[in-house]
């Protein structure tokens, strides 16, 4: 009986944080619906489980949520395309909480470069 409890226990300290990183990193935190903002790149972390960016859009700080780096490179996005100073266009679903000013990208522009981070979602 101890050895049972002690297994649903385990499974259960296993499970619980793995539905808490999806619901961060999938897409139940966003609006369902696009916005279109464009900014100035600020900082830039990029890496798993997805790249950050700081962006400011006149005068306001917005984290821009970019994709996984395969997803990036998939996308064409090379080294240094996503870059301090660089300016950039994202079109993607924004925080439902609208302090947050957070948007996960769909697509992306530099330029009149088009990136798509996420073509199923079109």
């Amino acid at each position: 009986m101890i050895r049972f409890l002690f297994t649903v226990v385990l499974a259960l300290g296993l499970a619980v944080p793995a539905v808490g990183a999806r619901a961060h990193h999938g897409w139940s935190w966003t609006t369902g619906g696009n916005i279109d903002l464009t900014g100035i790149i600020r900082t830039v972390r990029l890496g798993n489980p997805h790249g950050t960016l700081r962006v400011d859009v006149e005068g306001e700080e917005w984290t821009v949520e970019v994709g996984q780096p395969w997803r990036n490179e998939r996308a064409g996005l090379e080294d240094g395309d996503l870059a301090e100073g660089v300016e950039i266009r994202v079109i993607g679903e924004p925080a439902a909480d609208v302090s947050e000013r957070r948007v996960k990208v769909e697509r992306l522009y530099l330029g009149k470069r088009e990136y798509v981070l996420y073509p199923e979602r079109d």
